[in-house]
């Protein structure tokens, strides 16, 4: 299983798609501002990512940021309960690229907010624990090409 992190992904994720269904549940759950902070989250990507392995075998790319260390705790130790490597990658952009990203982005729209509130996050994320948990791939100056490139060929795929 591969992990990306970072706050310029723009890959579909089902780590979001996890989200997106406990925010359709009706009555809905307790407000946030972001699903991850809801407790079933965490478990619920766990055994997502454990039932797809079981069912499909081989690699897993799980496109998703975790910037809270307590949850990413909780993510890593699930898989590892039920024996699924990970290989955990960061891919990384100084504040000023990521900025520069954000305001052309197609996806989600120039200067997303959503976007921008994660900016401090993550480098204080970075600084403290999360850059120590993996392996980063700085991509201030790759294109997304070049970065898939470096982490295939780390994987050796």
């Amino acid at each position: 299983m591969l992990v990306g992190a970072g706050p310029v992904e723009d890959a579909p994720a089902f780590g979001e798609e996890v989200g997106e269904t406990l925010m359709d549940i009706k009555p809905g759950l307790p407000s946030t501002d972001n699903f991850q902070h809801w407790p079933p989250w965490r478990p619920l990507v766990v055994e997502t990512a454990r039932r797809i392995l079981d069912y499909t075998g081989g690699t897993l790319v799980m496109p998703m940021t975790v910037l809270v260390e307590q949850y990413w705790r909780e993510i890593g130790s699930g898989l590892a309960q039920h024996d699924v490597p990970v290989r955990h990658f960061v891919l990384h952009a100084d504040q000023d690229t990521l900025r520069a990203r954000i305001a052309g982005d197609t996806v989600l729209g120039p200067n997303s907010p959503f976007r921008i509130q994660y900016l401090e996050p993550y480098a204080e994320a970075a600084r403290t624990w999360l850059h120590a948990e993996a392996e980063v791939i700085d991509t201030t100056h790759l294109t997304p090409a070049q970065a898939a490139q470096q982490i295939a060929k780390a994987v050796k795929i």
